[in-house]
C-alpha cells in the first residue's frame, strides 16, 4: 500500500534538510550511503528499474517516519548490531538524465552482463553474508566492477569515476538542472526502452514498485521517462553512419566505393571519448568486419555490428558508451565467430594488450595524457572463412583455400597467374598458364580447389571468368576486390615487398618455388595481392616464413590422368549434382584415411590420378601387401587413429599462437608415430612403395629426446601452462623463487599476527579482488591494531589489511605480473626451438599421409565386395579398355540387384560405342561406371569388376545431361556445342570420351547433322575410346560399316498393347527399335487421350521424314556416308593434314562399302 495522507504524492518522498553532526574519525555518513550528500536536500523521484531485478536496497521492510519520510533506522536505535556508518561515496549519483561522461573503468576484467551487485547489510540471522564497510569501495566497485553493464542515460551528467579514494571527500553542492527530455528523443528510434516497463507514473496505479536507479541533481518531473544512453535520434548523433562513405569520400553505389573503410569528419574525432576513439580508430578501417571488442572478461559488438549480432543470432541489444551493444563472454568467442563466419562474415578481434594492474604499473611514475589513461587495446587478427587457422574453427577435414588471381592477355589468349594458400597448414600454391578462349584450365583448376575466399583485381579480370567462379563457387564464398597497383601489387612491388618484410633472411634463403617464379609476373603480382591481404589479416609473417611453397599444375598432363572442370562436375567425384553435397559420390567410397592430412592428400591423389603404368602397380603392390598382411594396417590403424592434426598444429606452433595443450598434443603425436614405425619395422619394412616411405622417415627419437624433460606435461593437461623443469629457463626459476619468497613471507606474517592478537584462528582469505586478507574471528576484532583497515566481514568474522601486509600483497601482485608474461616467453622459445626442425616434421607427416592413403584405399578395396579385382595395364598400341561385370561403386551400397555390364572399347574390338536405347534405361550410367572404373583403377585402387584390363587413359572428356548458363546468356545447345569444342580440340588416340545426346538442344535436323559430324570426327581423325550415347537412331545407319564404330543397345522388355516396358539394364550389341517416349509418358501417368495422340503425330512425323528417305535410298544402292565423303575430299585437297591413324580408318572404312 502506498501512503496518500494529504503532502505525500503516490511513491514519492519529500525531500528534508538533514542537519550535519559530528562525524566520528575515520567513519563516513550514512547520508553518502545512500548517495545523498551531506546538507543538501534530495528529492527521491521513481525512476526505471535496472538490468536486473535484485533490489539495490536492503530487502527487507523498512517503515518510513512520518517527520522527514527517512526509514526508521537512520534515526532511531536499532536493536541489532549497529552499523559502521560509512563514507560518502566519491561518485555523486544522480536521479534523473543528463549529460553522461562515459569514463572508462580501470577495472574493465569483471565486466559482467548483468545488474550492479546489490549491497549487503548485516542481518543477524545470516551470519555468511558480508558487510563492506568501506563505502568508497563499495561505491567504486559499483562503478568500477558493474560500470560496464550500467546502462546510462544519455542526458546525464554523472560522471562515473575509475579511480579508488581511500579518503573522505567534501561532496560540493551544485545548482539543480532541470533535465531536457523530450518525448520525440526518446521514442524516435521505434525501440522500446529496456527499462520501460517498470517506469513507475504517479497516478497510474501503484502496483508497480519504482526501482532505486541513479537520478540527477534535482528533481524530475513525475512520469517522465529517462532516454536511454545510444537510443536517440541517430541522425544527429551520428550522421556519418546514416550516409556511409569510405575513407576516400565516395558513397555507396559510387564505382570507386570501398566497403572496408568508413569515413569519419575531423569534427567528430575532438567529440569522442578515449574508449569512443580507441574503437572507431580499428572500425574505420574494417567496416566491412564484424569486429569483437575485447572488454574485461567479455568481447563486445557496437553500433552495425550489434545489429548484426541481434538480427542473425537473437543477441540482447542494449546501450552504452553512446552506441549500441551486444556482448558475449570470452569463454565462448570461438564458437560465436564460428557463427558469424559460417554466415559469411569476416571477423576482427580487438584484444586487451595489457592488463588492469600492467596498466597501473604503467601509469606509475609517468606522466599520463588522457587517451592513455584507458587500456591499450590492439587489432590481433581478421577471421574469415577462407583463411581459419585455429583448428577449433575449421569446419571439418579438408583443405580451405584463399585465392588471388590475376588476369591477363597474351597474343589474343588469355593468360592466369593464381596463388593460393590453405592457412590452416601454411601451404602456399602458384601457378601461371596460357589458356583457350574458353578458359579450360581456369575452370579445371576453380573445380578441384573449390575457393572459399577470393582475391580479384578490381576492374581487371573478365566476365568470363567471374562467371566461371559464380558456377564453381558456393553462396558463403567471400569475394574481395582490391585495388590495383596499391593493394594488388606488380611484380616489382611483390618483390619490394618481400624483401622490405623481412619474411627471409637473404635472398638466398628465399624458397626454391618463389625463386624460380620471379620472372613470371603474372604469378607474381598475384603472389603480391595474396600477400597484402594476409597482412591485412595479421597472419602473413606466420604463413610465409614457413616457406612451404610448391608448384601447382591443374592439368599435370605429363604425369596423371587429366580430369577436367566439366568431368569432376558430370562425374560427380566430389559432389553431387542434386544438392551439392558429398552424399552419393566417389570421394566418400575411396576415402578410407584415419588421419585428417591423409585425408587431404587422398582428394588430390583423386583429382590427379597416375598416368604411368609403372607407378600405378607400384601402389597396387602395396594395397595387395597391405590385404595380405593385416598386422601392419592394424598397428597403424590403432596407434593413429587419434592422431590429431598435426600438419596444421605445426604451422600453429611455427606462428607462436598455440595452446600449451595443443602442443602437448604434438609431442604426443609424433612419439605414436615413432611407436608405431618402430612396430612396424620389427615385423620387417618391407618391399617397394610401403619400405620407400618408411625409410625415409627422419629419427623421430633423435628429435624427441629433448622434449621429453623439457616441461612438466602434468601440469600442462591439468592448468593449460608450460612450466619448465629446474634449470630449463634461468629467468622463470628466478621469477617462481620470487614469488614463492614473498608468499613465504607472507605466511610469517601470518604466524606473527596470530602470536600478537593471540588467535590461531586467524587465516588469510581471498574475496573478490582483495586478496590475502586476514579475516579475524569476532572475538579478536577490538584486538585489531587501529592501523589494520578494514575490508569487509560478516556477522562472525571481519577481514582486515595492515599496512605492511598491503605492501607485500602489491609486491606479490606485481611479481605474479611479471611472471605471467614470463611464461609467455618462456613457451615462445619453446615454439622456437621446436619450429628449427620443421622441415623433418613436415617430412614425417607427409610420409604418414601417404601411408595412411595407401591403407584406406586397401580398405576400399576390400569393401567392395567378392566382385573386385586388381586392374591389369597393358602397353599396346591401340588404347583398349576391357572391363568384365562392372558396376558402379556408388550403387553397390545402397542397390542390391545391381546389373553388371562389360565394358569392351579398342583393341581388337572398335573403340567408339554408339549408344541407343529406350528413355531412362541406363545409358548415362553405363557412360559414368565406365569412366569411374578407369579413375579408380588410375588411382590405384581395386575395381568393381570380374577382370579389368585397360592401356593407361590420359584425358577423361564428358558432355553429359542438358543444362543452359542464362547468367551467360548461353542456351543449352549453346552449352553443348561449347563442351563438345573442348573435346574436340584436346582429346587424344589415349583419352576416354563420354558424349550422351548431342544436339538435342536444337531442332532435329540440326541436331542429327551435328551428331554425325561429331560423331565421324572423333571415330576417324581422334580414334580416342569411348560412348556416344544418342535417340538420333538414324546414325547407326549412316555408320553401319565404319570399322571403328559398333552399335550397342541397352535391354527392355516392351508390351505395346498396354504400353509397358520393363528396363533390363543389360548392355548388348544391336540398335534400339525406338526410344520409346509413350512408353515412358505412360509410365509418368500422363492422360491416355494425350498419349494416344501424341503416337499418331510421331508416326505421321517418321513418315514424311526425308531422314527415313535418305535411309531407305541407301539400301536400294551403294550409300557413301556423308563423312566418308568428306574425308575423300579433305584427302584430294590437302593430304598432308590427314594423320596416319584416320587414314587407316578411311582406308577401313572404304573396304567396308
Amino acid at each position: 500500500m502506498v501512503d496518500k495522507t494529504p503532502g505525500k504524492s503516490s511513491g514519492v518522498k519529500k525531500s528534508t534538510s538533514v542537519k550535519k553532526g559530528p562525524t566520528p574519525s575515520g567513519q563516513k555518513t550514512l547520508l553518502s550511503f545512500f548517495g545523498l550528500k551531506s546538507g543538501v536536500a534530495k528529492a527521491v523521484t521513481p525512476a526505471p528499474e535496472p538490468i536486473s531485478s535484485d533490489p539495490i536496497l536492503p530487502s527487507s521492510p523498512i517503515a518510513p517516519r512520518e517527520n522527514d519520510g527517512r526509514p526508521s533506522f537512520m534515526t532511531q536505535a536499532s536493536p541489532r548490531k549497529q552499523l559502521p556508518i560509512l563514507p560518502s561515496s566519491p561518485v555523486p549519483v544522480s536521479r534523473t538524465s543528463k549529460k553522461v561522461s562515459y569514463a572508462e573503468s580501470d577495472d574493465e576484467e569483471d565486466f559482467k552482463l548483468r545488474a550492479p551487485k546489490r549491497r549487503k547489510q548485516v542481518i543477524s540471522d545470516d551470519e555468511d553474508d558480508d558487510l563492506f564497510v568501506d563505502a568508497a569501495e563499495a561505491s567504486e566497485a559499483s562503478v568500477d566492477d558493474d560500470g560496464d553493464d550500467f546502462v546510462v542515460d544519455d542526458d546525464s551528467d554523472v560522471e562515473i569515476g575509475s579511480k579508488r579514494k581511500r579518503k573522505t571527500t567534501k561532496a560540493v553542492p551544485k545548482t539543480p538542472v532541470k533535465p531536457k527530455v523530450s518525448a520525440k528523443a526518446v521514442n524516435n528510434t521505434g525501440l522500446t526502452p529496456a527499462t520501460s516497463r517498470f517506469a513507475f507514473t504517479p497516478g497510474k496505479g501503484t502496483s508497480a514498485t519504482p526501482a532505486r536507479t541513479p537520478a540527477a541533481k534535482g528533481s524530475q518531473t513525475p512520469g517522465a521517462t529517462p532516454k536511454p544512453a545510444g537510443k536517440g535520434d541517430k541522425d544527429m548523433r551520428y550522421s556519418w553512419l546514416v550516409d556511409v562513405c569510405d575513407a576516400d569520400k565516395n558513397p555507396k553505389g559510387h564505382e570507386d566505393y570501398d566497403p572496408r573503410t568508413l569515413y569519419i569528419p575531423a569534427y567528430q574525432w575532438a567529440k569522442f571519448s578515449p574508449f569512443e576513439k580507441q574503437y572507431w580508430e580499428i572500425k574505420s578501417k574494417l567496416y566491412d568486419t564484424v569486429v569483437f571488442f575485447k572488454k574485461g572478461k567479455f568481447y563486445e559488438l557496437y553500433e552495425d555490428d550489434a545489429r548484426i549480432g541481434h538480427q542473425e543470432f537473437d543477441l540482447k541489444l542494449t546501450d552504452r558508451v553512446n552506441m549500441s551493444m551486444v556482448g558475449v563472454p570470452e569463454s565462448s568467442l570461438d564458437m560465436w565467430a564460428s557463427q558469424f563466419i559460417a554466415k559469411g562474415y569476416k571477423i576482427a578481434r580487438v584484444d586487451q594488450a595489457e592488463t588492469a594492474l600492467g596498466k597501473e604499473m604503467r601509469e606509475k611514475g609517468a606522466k599520463i595524457s588522457k587517451e592513455d589513461k584507458i587500456i591499450k587495446r590492439e587489432l590481433a587478427c581478421v577471421l574469415t572463412g577462407g583463411t581459419l587457422v585455429d583448428e577449433a574453427m575449421l569446419q571439418d577435414d579438408m583443405s580451405t583455400y584463399c585465392v588471388a588471381i590475376k588476369e591477363d592477355v597474351s597474343e589474343d589468349l588469355p593468360v592466369f597467374g593464381i596463388a593460393f594458400v590453405d592457412t590452416a597448414t601454411g601451404a602456399f600454391s602458384l601457378t601461371e598458364f596460357v589458356d583457350d578462349v574458353d578458359l579450360t584450365k581456369f575452370e579445371t583448376f576453380v573445380a578441384q580447389i573449390r575457393p572459399k575466399e577470393l582475391i580479384l583485381e578490381k576492374g581487371c579480370i573478365s566476365s568470363r571468368a567471374i562467371r566461371i567462379l559464380k558456377n564453381n563457387t558456393s553462396l558463403t564464398t567471400l569475394w574481395n576486390k582490391i585495388k590495383p597497383v596499391s593493394e594488388f601489387w606488380d611484380c616489382r612491388t611483390t618483390l619490394r615487398e618481400i624483401d622490405a618484410g623481412g619474411y627471409f633472411d637473404n635472398e638466398d634463403s628465399w624458397p626454391e618455388v618463389l625463386q624460380s617464379m620471379k620472372k613470371n609476373d603474372n604469378v607474381m603480382s598475384a603472389f603480391g595481392g595474396l600477400l597484402y591481404y594476409l597482412q591485412s589479416l595479421k597472419i602473413a609473417r606466420e604463413l610465409v616464413t614457413l616457406k612451404n611453397f610448391q608448384i601447382y599444375d591443374p592439368v599435370k598432363k605429363a604425369t596423371s590422368l587429366v580430369l577436367d572442370g566439366k568431368t569432376l562436375l558430370n562425374l560427380e567425384i566430389f559432389a553431387n549434382s542434386y544438392d551439392g553435397s558429398a552424399a552419393g559420390t566417389l570421394f566418400p567410397i575411396l576415402n578410407k584415411c584415419i588421419t585428417p592430412f591423409g585425408k587431404r592428400m587422398l582428394k588430390q591423389w583423386v583429382c590427379h590420378p597416375l598416368a604411368d603404368a609403372s607407378k600405378i602397380n607400384a601402389r597396387l603392390d602395396a594395397i595387395d601387401a597391405l590385404n595380405a598382411n593385416d598386422t601392419f594396417r592394424d598397428v597403424f590403424t590403432s596407434q593413429l587413429s587419434q592422431l590429431p592434426d598435426l600438419e596444421r598444429l605445426i604451422s600453429r606452433i611455427h606462428a607462436g599462437t598455440t595452446k600449451a595443450a595443443d602442443f602437448l598434443r604434438v609431442l604426443e603425436g609424433f612419439e605414436r608415430i615413432m611407436g608405431a614405425i618402430e612396430e612396424i619395422k620389427a615385423y620387417g619394412e618391407g618391399e617397394g612403395l610401403i619400405g620407400q616411405l618408411l625409410g625415409k622417415v627422419p629419427d623421430l627419437g633423435e628429435l624427441l629426446k629433448p622434449w621429453e624433460s623439457a616441461f612438466d606435461r602434468q601440469k600442462v593437461k591439468d592448468n593449460g601452462v608450460l612450466v619448465p623443469e629446474p634449470g630449463v629457463e634461468t629467468d622463470f626459476d628466478e621469477s617462481q623463487e620470487t614469488i614463492e619468497g614473498i608468499q613465504d613471507e607472507l605466511r610469517d606474517l601470518l604466524k606473527k599476527y596470530q602470536k600478537d592478537l593471540g588467535c590461531k584462528d586467524l587465516k588469510y582469505v581471498d574475496v573478490g579482488k582483495e586478496t590475502y586478507t586476514v579475516e579475524v574471528p569476532q572475538k579478536y576484532v577490538k584486538s585489531v591494531p587501529k592501523t589494520w583497515g578494514q575490508t569487509s566481514g560478516t556477522a562472525k568474522c571481519k577481514r582486515f589489511y595492515s599496512p605492511e601486509l598491503q605492501v607485500k600483497v602489491r609486491s606479490l601482485q606485481e611479481a605474479q605480473e611479471i611472471h605471467s608474461q614470463i611464461v609467455k616467453q618462456v613457451a615462445g622459445r619453446f615454439y622456437e626451438r621446436f619450429d628449427e626442425h620443421y622441415a623433418e616434421w613436415l617430412l614425417t607427416v607427409q610420409i604418414v599421409a601417404n601411408l595412411d592413403c595407401l591403407i584406406g584405399l586397401a580398405k576400399a578395396s576390400q569393401c567392395l565386395g567378392d566382385v573386385s579385382c586388381r586392374p591389369t595395364f597393358v602397353e599396346e598400341e591401340r588404347t583398349v579398355l576391357d572391363f568384365e561385370e562392372l558396376r558402379h561403386p556408388c550403387m553397390t551400397t545402397s542397390v542390391d540387384d545391381f546389373i553388371p555390364n562389360d565394358i569392351q572399347l579398342g583393341g581388337e574390338r572398335p573403340k567408339i560405342t554408339l549408344l541407343t536405347g529406350a528413355n531412362a534405361a541406363g545409358k548415362s550410367t553405363v557412360l559414368r561406371m565406365t569412366c569411374i572404373g578407369v579413375i579408380m583403377a588410375q588411382v590405384g585402387c581395386y575395381v568393381p569388376a570380374k577382370s579389368a584390363r585397360l592401356t593407361p587413359i590420359d584425358r577423361i572428356m564428358s558432355r553429359l545431361g542438358a543444362n543452359d548458363n542464362i547468367f551467360a546468356a548461353q542456351s543449352t545447345f549453346f552449352v553443348e556445342l561449347s563442351e563438345t569444342k573442348k573435346i574436340l580440340s584436346d582429346a587424344t588416340d589415349r583419352s576416354l570420351v563420354i558424349l550422351d545426346e548431342l544436339g538435342r538442344g536444337t531442332s532435329s535436323y540440326d541436331g542429327v547433322a551435328v551428331a554425325q559430324s561429331v560423331l565421324h570426327h572423333v571415330a576417324t581423325h581422334i580414334g580416342c575410346v569411348g560412348y556416344f550415347a544418342t535417340h538420333y537412331h538414324s546414325l547407326a545407319d549412316e555408320f553401319s560399316t565404319h570399322p571403328e564404330i559398333r552399335p550397342c543397345r541397352m535391354q527392355i522388355d516392351v508390351d505395346n498393347d498396354v504400353r509397358d516396358i520393363t528396363f533390363l539394364y543389360k548392355l548388348e550389341e544391336g540398335v534400339a527399335e525406338g526410344s520409346f517416349g509413350m512408353h515412358c509418358a505412360a509410365k509418368c501417368g500422363i492422360n491416355k487421350k494425350i498419349i494416344d495422340r501424341a503416337e499418331v503425330a510421331a508416326k505421321a512425323f517418321e513418315h514424311t521424314s526425308k531422314l527415313k528417305d535418305s535411309l531407305e535410298a541407301a539400301r536400294v544402292g551403294t550409300y557413301i556416308p556423308l563423312g566418308l565423303q568428306s574425308d575423300v575430299a579433305l584427302l584430294l585437297s590437302t593430304p598432308e593434314t590427314v594423320t596416319e591413324e584416320a587414314m587407316e580408318a578411311i582406308l577401313r572404312s572404304v573396304e567396308c562399302l
